[in-house]
């Protein structure tokens, strides 16, 4: 058996694969933990994706399930779904996934990346599935019922996980057990993965929570807040952010004594921060957080004080419209992530239908370099019209892929290790898809592929690539987050 090892580096110093015979090291078949950002940028080329797929609001009485999609150009199954894993309850809403380990085990030789987890985000199960004993086919390891993060962290609604340097696995929580907003972390042990109880100090909880990111270099871990779950559960109602029921800040966390600090808040222009991501260079003391409501992308950095700030870089205009639930329609930002070497910036403007790509090699001056448009709500034959667009840009053609016209707009991104690969999927969540884009219900939503241009900037939609989920057996589905086995630049943090 080969295995893959990477030279421990200096901070720039790029890790190289070579082959080695010791069994004590990681197995590249399990996807082991990787030295740097670059060693990884320089990993193997991916050919199978991870997708939690989501039946609850579809009217179609089945469990979500975890779909393997071969991805690899040479097989002879590219762009087909090759496995489903189905969970065993109904209307869980699987949404984002992490791993029992991942690149801050790198100095735990003993540490393999087989098993993913999968938070339920409504029904707060959490499953542990293992995808090293057959990574082409994962099976069901453990599960962890809601009354454990009921009762022994007065958690709810969990999101976002990420294993830490300790081998425990840590999972953000939006809310506690009566639906009410509650931004608080559950700890799972990383080998039985029992519930420990809070990362965070008794009644130090912040009002929201959603995703969140750690630095151990800087000491800090940064919270971001969506809203109540109650509140967005089955869809948005735009007075619930006049009644406080959606976050605006982020929160900034001591790593080492898990103690808040400060609470930046980003004001009306960052409504509902979402995905938090910091640069992959473990020396790096900034970040970007994508903001959703008022589509606004705000940097956050360290100060010459030791504290924390954040400053507004990019602000993506509403448009004028028609036809639509209220006269000006945001873009939508939600999904964000920034390659490997640091150099780009990607997100989804879900209303608005398309993709961006930013050059941030000047930090504070994000350059756009790249956009496509993969569907969206202003097609120019659909029912809204455009009155005003303060961007000038014609509305767009519908997306069309091998003959299927895509329902629903661009929403979850993965990059390929080398950057040049950008995979997009079109579901947000199951509530809000129901609301907005009603015809990916019935049809279910699809992964396309986009070609990047990593050295000038660029996208372009991959036509010969699709992946239509509304052709599962079951009935249309909707597919959400995407995963490699072994890890990319959403799931790692170098220490």
């Amino acid at each position: 058996m080969l295995h893959c090892v990477a030279v421990p580096a200096c901070l720039g110093e790029v890790g190289v694969w070579v082959e080695s015979e010791d069994p004590k090291l990681p197995r590249s078949s399990a996807g082991p933990p990787h030295s740097s950002n670059l060693f990884l940028l320089q990993g193997p080329r991916e050919e199978i994706l991870y997708l939690p797929c989501i039946y609850r609001n579809t009217g179609i009485l089945k469990p979500d399930y975890l779909a393997t999609v071969d991805v690899d150009p040479k097989s002879p199954t590219y762009c087909q779904v090759i496995h489903r894993l189905p969970m065993p309850n109904l209307r869980d809403e699987l949404h984002h996934s992490g791993w029992n380990a991942c690149s801050s085990c790198f100095d735990d030789a003993s540490k393999k990346r087989n098993f993913l987890i999968l938070p339920s985000l409504i029904s707060s199960r959490i499953y542990v599935v293992d995808v090293g004993t057959n990574p082409r086919a994962p099976k069901i390891h453990k599960m962890v019922e809601p009354i454990e993060l009921y009762w022994k962290c007065g958690l709810a609604n969990p999101h976002t996980s990420h294993c830490l340097g300790s081998g425990q696995i840590m999972i953000s929580c939006m809310g506690d057990p009566s639906g009410n907003g509650k931004g608080g972390f559950v700890l799972l042990d990383g080998e039985t993965f029992e519930v420990i109880g809070n990362w965070e100090h008794q009644g130090e909880a912040v009002p929201f929570g959603y995703d969140f990111w750690y630095q151990p270099r800087h000491n800090v871990m940064i919270s971001t807040e969506w809203g109540a779950p109650k509140a967005l559960v089955n869809g948005f109602n735009p007075a619930h952010v006049q009644e406080g029921l959606y976050g605006s800040a982020l929160n900034i966390w001591d790593w080492t004594t898990h103690k808040k600090l400060q609470r930046l808040d980003l004001g009306e222009e960052g409504a509902i921060p979402l995905e938090v991501r910091f640069l992959h260079d473990p020396s790096a003391a900034e970040g970007y957080v994508g903001c959703a409501l008022n589509s606004t992308v705000f940097r956050f950095y360290k100060t010459a004080e030791g504290d924390w700030a954040a400053e507004k870089v990019i602000s993506i205009p509403s448009k004028k419209v028609e036809g639509w639930m209220l006269p000006e329609m945001p873009s939508l930002i939600t999904d964000i992530l920034i390659s490997l070497d640091d150099r780009y910036l990607y997100f989804s403007n879900w209303l608005h239908g398309d993709i961006r790509q930013y050059d941030i090699t000047d930090r504070r001056n994000p350059r756009l370099v790249g956009q496509v448009f993969l569907g969206g709500s202003i097609v120019r034959d659909g029912p809204i019209r455009v009155l005003e667009d303060p961007e000038n840009q014609q509305q767009p053609r519908p997306c069309i892929i091998k003959g299927k016209r895509i329902p629903g707009s661009p929403q979850m991104l993965q990059l390929s290790l080398d950057g040049r690969r950008l995979y997009v999927t079109t579901s947000l969540y199951s509530g809000w898809d129901k609301q907005f884009y009603p015809d990916m219900i019935r049809e279910g939503s699809v992964m396309m592929q986009i070609d990047v241009d990593t050295v000038d900037g660029g996208l372009t939609l991959n036509e010969d690539f699709l992946v239509d989920f509304g052709k599962e057996p079951d009935g249309p589905v909707l597919a959400h987050e995407l995963r490699y086995p072994g890890g990319d630049c959403t799931s790692d943090i170098w220490l």
